[in-house]
């Protein structure tokens, strides 16, 4: 059974500025989408958990805070934010 998958319109506003000054939009709309599907199927065993259901997720350039709601079959992206560049 699937996820219904609610962004915050605070999260909508990060996404969008990530992808207008983003020189990776392509990258960011792939991860979004990818972001969107993953967390459709099942968003309890993704990414890194935190307290109270909440889960770090990462794709490609793209960090998502999630708050997971087994119960109601509910996760909502909380906020997005820029992966921190790798050092080699």
């Amino acid at each position: 059974m699937s996820y219904a998958v609610i962004w915050r319109p605070e999260a909508e506003r990060q996404l969008a500025d990530l992808w207008t000054a983003g020189p990776d939009r392509n990258a960011i709309a792939a991860a979004a989408d990818e972001i969107d599907v993953l967390l459709a199927r099942d968003p309890t065993q993704l990414g890194e958990s935190r307290s109270g259901g909440r889960r770090l997720l990462f794709r490609g350039p793209l960090t998502a805070l999630v708050d997971v709601r087994p119960a109601d079959r509910v996760v909502y992206v909380l906020a997005i934010a820029r992966n921190a560049p790798r050092k080699h």
